[in-house]
């Protein structure tokens, strides 16, 4: 759930237009009007942020260090854009669980988030010099931080 408005604007269009082209659109009891239709432009720069030697890119859900690309899980991305997006923000482990898993943190533990973090640390870590970009905040969750 990481998409922004544009992008499930998107995807909903993506889907009406699928349905059209499978069904007649007269014959299907759910018919969307034209005025809740938003048209996207694809020519919409991306979504890109650059710290120090770190760059992302959401929409191409892309990572580097140095120019060297950062191999991630989708969850560990998911939980890179939540943190690198909000700087400076503290994210407990609940709403980490809640944004990234989209599902209610009480089946899960703190663990799983913490598993990920701490891969995603040991790769963003790609020289004893490199900066520690995600912080934790002892016993409540992560923040991302430039140091």
């Amino acid at each position: 759930m990481l998409l922004n408005a544009r992008q499930r604007q998107e995807l909903v269009n993506y889907l009406f237009d699928s349905q059209k082209q499978q069904n007649n659109l007269a014959d299907s009891p759910c018919v969307i009007s034209e005025t809740y239709k938003v048209r996207t432009v694809i020519d919409e720069p991306f979504t890109e942020i650059q710290v120090d030697n770190l760059h992302f890119c959401q929409e191409q859900r892309l990572v580097c260090i140095s120019e060297q690309v950062i191999e991630l899980t989708a969850k560990e991305f998911d939980i890179l854009a939540l943190l690198i997006t909000h700087p400076k923000r503290v994210f407990t482990y609940e709403l980490i669980m809640e944004l990234v898993w989209n599902e209610d943190y009480s089946y899960y533990s703190r663990k799983a988030v913490n598993n990920h973090v701490s891969n995603l640390r040991r790769k963003l870590k790609v020289t004893q010099d490199s900066p520690d970009y995600i912080k934790s905040v002892v016993g409540i969750g992560y923040k991302f931080e430039v140091p």
